[in-house]
């Protein structure tokens, strides 16, 4: 067993199969086979990612060793290469005992056999030691057939093992996806404060939360952030605010004062932050009647902003499924944005999208625009917010949606972030172009009946998140 230790605590399980009954048989093959598997794994040592490859499994004892190996490491998902004929009783003990998903490659060695050098051969034991070399597809029914009736889900990538750049691009898709999935079954998630009262779309079953995606959920009195920010020194301010001017385009009508409370609620939330171990946050809370509980959320978007673009998404209105969506989001390299819509623009054919409170500045076009409100629309307290628009070019919506009858499913949209004016308010807003137009867009997304919040994050990636709700059980729906 070789392992290549790379990621953190994600872990990919690989194996090959084969019949040892081949082996006396046909010289040279086993060798051949476990050549083209050392191939595999070198390809999965460049996707950062601790490899956990157990050879060839060709025995029902080594099935069984193999499944208790892999269950012990703790791998997240298997990988089982089809190098030639195998009994399914040889693959079915492993992905028992292992207990995670499973992606079948079936990857031919070349794009096919050469036939004129295949038949001038003389030696038929030969030839049939070389046709099984290529005989990758041959169990696959079989092995498809065993799992369906035992009630395994499996994934397939049906291809070659080299020069095959859309094989190599589904299968580096199941990497990131089943790393997403890792990052999600081990992510803390804090949930500071109430929901947005008489929001019903977006309460959610936090168990149900729980069952899908897995992690911990941690509740936090929002008076603990209040405590953290009279803990805050003057040197911790006078940084944090000279990391502000840095990283935000601070407008010139902001009072200092309030880039000065800004500063100590973001030290404050770091410190939070670092007491859970968070890896997302959702919170709203009134604060009303008790001063310190609203300057510490009235001043709150500077340094949301700050540990969204750090891996750290913050969902607003205590939306604790759109925080899954911004995490997954996230997780897969597009960012995560807050949104919903803002307006329609039927002249340009465009969807106004966007949100108060905090953006994910790492994917804002430009610098991010920091302008004080005399008013936070719909909530309590004044103070200073964020206005940015996501970067130019294809991006992609996510939706957490809570079906009714208690299950969950991912709602997507692949789009474009266009150019045009944007409203100069204070919030994060952009404009999106969809296929087929805004009319039918929004039609077809809300006929899913999603919260109204989705996540947005650049690039088009639907096919990872398509992935990773194959991975999870989970429907995902494309409009």
């Amino acid at each position: 067993m070789s392992r290549n230790k790379k990621a953190s605590g994600f872990k990919l399980g690989l194996f090959g199969i084969g019949l040892d009954a081949y082996w006396p048989q046909f010289e040279g093959l086993k060798e051949r086979l476990e050549g083209c598997l050392d191939i595999l794994e070198k390809r999965f040592q460049s996707m950062d990612a601790t490899t956990v490859n157990l050879g060839l499994v060709d025995t029902v004892d080594k099935a069984f060793a193999a499944g208790k190996e892999f269950r012990q490491e703790d791998v997240d998902v298997i990988f089982i290469y089809i190098t030639t004929y195998a009994l399914s009783s040889t693959v079915l003990p492993v992905v028992q005992k292992a207990k995670c998903p499973v992606v079948v490659l079936n990857l031919s060695p070349e794009a096919s056999i050469d036939y004129t050098s295949f038949n001038k051969m003389n030696d038929r034991t030969k030839m049939t030691g070389e046709w099984l070399a290529f005989c990758n597809a041959c169990p696959v029914p079989e092995i498809a057939n065993v799992f369906t009736r035992t009630g395994i889900p499996f994934h397939q990538v049906t291809g070659m093992l080299e020069n095959d750049s859309q094989s190599w691009k589904e299968i580096s898709e199941w990497v990131e996806a089943a790393k997403v999935m890792h990052i999600m079954q081990n992510n803390r998630l804090g949930l500071m404060g109430h929901y947005y009262s008489g929001m019903l779309d977006i309460y959610t079953d936090l168990t149900l939360q729980y069952a899908v995606f897995g992690g911990h959920m941690e509740h936090i009195e929002v008076e603990e952030l209040a405590s953290f920010r009279k803990e805050v020194s003057s040197d911790e301010v006078e940084e944090r605010v000279s990391l502000f001017r840095k990283e935000f385009d601070i407008q010139s009508d902001v009072p200092s004062e309030e880039l000065v409370k800004a500063a100590v609620t973001s030290v404050a939330l770091d410190k939070l932050v670092a007491k859970y171990q968070l890896g997302s946050m959702a919170y709203y809370y009134k604060g009303t009647g008790n001063q310190e509980n609203e300057d510490a959320i009235s001043s709150i978007i500077l340094g949301n902003s700050l540990l969204t673009a750090n891996g750290i998404p913050v969902a607003g209105e205590y939306e604790v499924k759109n925080a899954q969506a911004m995490k997954i989001m996230d997780s897969f390299g597009a960012g995560g944005s807050f949104t919903e819509y803002y307006a329609m623009d039927f002249n340009d054919d465009v969807v106004l999208m966007g949100h108060d409170g905090p953006g994910h500045i790492a994917i804002a076009e430009g610098k991010t625009k920091v302008r004080p409100l005399e008013v936070y629309h719909g909530k309590v307290g004044k103070g200073l917010s964020v206005e940015m628009s996501v970067k130019k070019g294809p991006v992609t919506l996510l939706s957490v949606v809570e079906k009714k009858g208690g299950e969950l499913k991912f709602l997507v949209a692949e789009g474009e972030s266009v150019d045009g004016p944007i409203l100069q308010i204070g919030n994060t807003n952009s404009r999106y172009k969809f296929p087929g137009g805004a009319r039918k867009f929004v039609n077809d997304w809300n006929s899913h009946a999603p919260a109204h919040h989705c996540a947005v994050g650049v690039g088009h990636i639907f096919s990872k998140i398509e992935k990773l709700g194959k991975l999870l059980g989970i429907e995902t729906v494309r409009v």
